[in-house]
C-alpha cells in the first residue's frame, strides 16, 4: 500500500496481517501524530515589494519636503503644484528602490523558510515512519 505523507511518498507493509481499514486508521493516527510533534510551516513572505515600495515611497517624499525646507527662501516662492510635483517624483523614485530592497528581503525570508519547511518535513516523515513500525509496519521509501 502507498501512503503519502506531507513530502514523502511510502510504501508501508503490514507486517501483522492489519486490514485496509485498520492500515487507513493507523496511517491516519500517526500522520496526527507526527504533524502535532513537528508541524511543517506553510508559511510564505509576500508582499514584500510593495512593503517596501510603500515605506521608502513615505521616505522619499519625507526627504524632498526637508531637502526643500532647507532652502527656505527659495521653496516657498515655489508654487504648491511644482513643491508636489518635485515631493511625488522623489517618492516615485524611492518607491522604486524600496521595491527592489522588498524583493530581495522576500527572497531571503522565502529561502530561510525553505531550509526550515525542507528541514520540518524530513522530521515529520520520521515521527511518521516511527510511528508505524511501533504498529507493526515496515516503511519503505
Amino acid at each position: 500500500m502507498l501512503l503519502s505523507t506531507s513530502a514523502l511518498a511510502v510504501t508501508v507493509v503490514p507486517l501483522k496481517g492489519q486490514t485496509s481499514q485498520t492500515i487507513q486508521q493507523d496511517a491516519s493516527a500517526c500522520q496526527s501524530q507526527a504533524n502535532a510533534q513537528q508541524p511543517i510551516p506553510d508559511t510564505v513572505p509576500s508582499g514584500g515589494r510593495a512593503k517596501g515600495a510603500a515605506t521608502a515611497a513615505v521616505a522619499g517624499a519625507t526627504a524632498a519636503e526637508v531637502r526643500g525646507r532647507q532652502h527656505e527662501n527659495v521653496y516657498d516662492q515655489i508654487d504648491d503644484d511644482t513643491k508636489q510635483d518635485y515631493r511625488q517624483n522623489h517618492a516615485r523614485s524611492a518607491a522604486a528602490a524600496g521595491a527592489v530592497v522588498g524583493g530581495a528581503r522576500q527572497r531571503q525570508a522565502r529561502r530561510q523558510n525553505l531550509a526550515a519547511s525542507e528541514q520540518s518535513s524530513i522530521a515529520n516523515n520520521s515521527v511518521y515512519s516511527s510511528c508505524l513500525q511501533q504498529r507493526g509496519y515496515d516503511v519503505l521509501p
